[in-house]
């Protein structure tokens, strides 16, 4: 090997076993099927209202309404010695999000039907948790705080704990049949087949 052959792990910081245990290891995966479903409830119940709002200012003749209402209230709240929003979110909301406020009333109510469900059921865990906190980040650069906080730190936790946040759910098994880098059944496998192979070695 020349001198400028480098180990892989050499340039690698190895992860400390506190995240190891809290992120890579199944026997705390009921703790974040606790947290997945927590979170994922949320985020259904908040999409199944807006889908049957009987006003129809989500989804329906009115759609866009309840979206406008919500980002020229951010709007207004770009005064004052400590704005609750920024300028730079005030101008994405005035120019992008209010002259297509249907579109993203539909996008945002199926939205987080989708991630709540996603979520409950454990498909696609890390992806649907960084969806979800999107749209915590959003609500939260608007101004708006209630659960957001909240829901985005665990959405964030979520993500960084992919790999067995959904270890019991769908996750187990739709990651290692789509072959994903990383997920618990290709890691073993992986590790599996090393300790084979250097046992014949």
């Amino acid at each position: 090997m020349s001198a400028q052959t480098m180990n892989p792990r050499e340039s690698q910081v190895p992860e400390p076993n506190i995240a190891k245990l809290l992120f890579a290891d199944t026997r705390l995966a009921p703790l974040w099927l606790i947290v997945r479903v927590y979170l994922g409830y949320l985020w259904l119940v908040a999409g199944w209202e807006k889908l049957t709002d009987p006003s129809g200012v989500w989804v329906g003749s009115k759609a866009g309404a309840a979206v406008a209402g919500f980002a020229q209230g951010a709007m207004q709240q770009t005064a004052g010695e400590h704005p609750q929003v920024t300028g730079w979110y005030a101008a994405f909301l005035k120019n992008v999000v209010v002259p297509n406020a249907a579109a993203f009333s539909y996008l945002v109510t199926f939205g987080e039907i989708l991630v709540g469900l996603a979520l409950i059921l454990g498909l696609f865990t890390g992806i649907a948790a960084f969806f979800g906190g999107f749209m915590n980040a959003s609500y939260i650069f608007a101004g708006v705080a209630g659960a957001n906080p909240l829901m985005f730190i665990l959405a964030t936790w979520l993500v960084l704990a992919w790999r067995v946040a959904g270890y019991w759910g769908l996750d187990r098994w739709v990651l290692p049949r789509l072959g994903v880098p990383g997920s618990p059944g290709t890691m073993f496998r992986g590790r599996h087949a090393g300790d084979e192979s250097s046992s014949t070695a």
